[in-house]
């Protein structure tokens, strides 16, 4: 029960992120910016030292997860040329075609939704660990929350989704910690399978963030304050991982 009450602040946290995105949607290459360089830090500064802890305490290789990386990075880049293909032949001016879909930023936003879906299960498993390693999972994922909300805004907005798709897809992943956390009174997650998961997930975010964020917020107004935004993005992951 303190699993499921605890979710609900993320709720709020992710909610809070995607309220900020749209309401500075005008500034929202220095948004993309700062988000870029969150996507980066979570994957290196949360997801793979997870990793790492859970293949040595279960004695497990490494190597999957890391494959499990690498098609991760190219699902999501064969999805997103699958999207913008079939967005291009619905285009009625070729000329004015740009490389960003509706469909791009629902995978992409969709995908960030399942992943705060696992962290409503990851707040669910430590209380059955014990009441401390719960509350202080808990922290950490509403601390890091206000990011989701954000990077599911800037997504759905920069492929030329609505504000109302985007407000939609940000419902979405608000409501997902709470459904996760309800869920582990039912289930469990396999090691093994957390394992190839979280993999998959990196690689998900490093795609996202490579190849669609910072090219996007770089592609007009580059700038020394946006490379500084993107580094301040990766600190303050670094900063929640390290401290929470």
């Amino acid at each position: 029960m303190q699993a499921i009450i605890l979710s609900f602040f993320t709720f709020i946290s992710t909610a809070l992120g995607g309220v900020f995105a749209l309401k500075f949607n005008k500034k929202l290459h220095l948004i993309m910016s700062f988000t870029a360089g969150v996507l980066i830090g979570v994957a290196f500064f949360d997801i793979m030292p997870e990793i790492f802890s859970i293949a040595e305490s279960s004695h497990t290789d490494v190597i999957y997860s890391l494959v499990a990386l690498v098609v991760g990075f190219f699902v999501i880049h064969t999805l997103e040329k699958f999207a913008l293909i079939h967005h291009s032949r619905h285009e009625e001016e070729y000329a004015s075609h740009s490389h960003k879909s509706p469909a791009v930023g629902i995978i992409s936003a969709s995908g960030l939704s399942f992943h705060s879906f696992l962290d409503g299960v990851g707040i669910g498993l430590a209380f059955h660990i014990s009441n401390n390693v719960g509350f202080l999972v808990s922290i950490a994922v509403i601390a890091h929350d206000f990011s989701d909300g954000l990077n599911t805004v800037v997504l759905m907005l920069t492929n030329r989704n609505t504000f109302k798709r985007a407000i939609t897809l940000l419902i979405f992943d608000a409501v997902a910690p709470i459904l996760g956390a309800i869920s582990t009174l039912f289930f469990v997650i396999p090691e093994g399978v957390l394992l190839l998961y979280l993999g998959f997930f990196a690689g998900f975010l490093l795609y996202i963030s490579a190849s669609d964020l910072l090219p996007e917020a770089h592609s007009e107004h580059s700038s020394m304050s946006m490379i500084g935004l993107t580094f301040l993005g990766a600190f303050f992951i670094f900063l929640v991982t390290r401290f929470l």
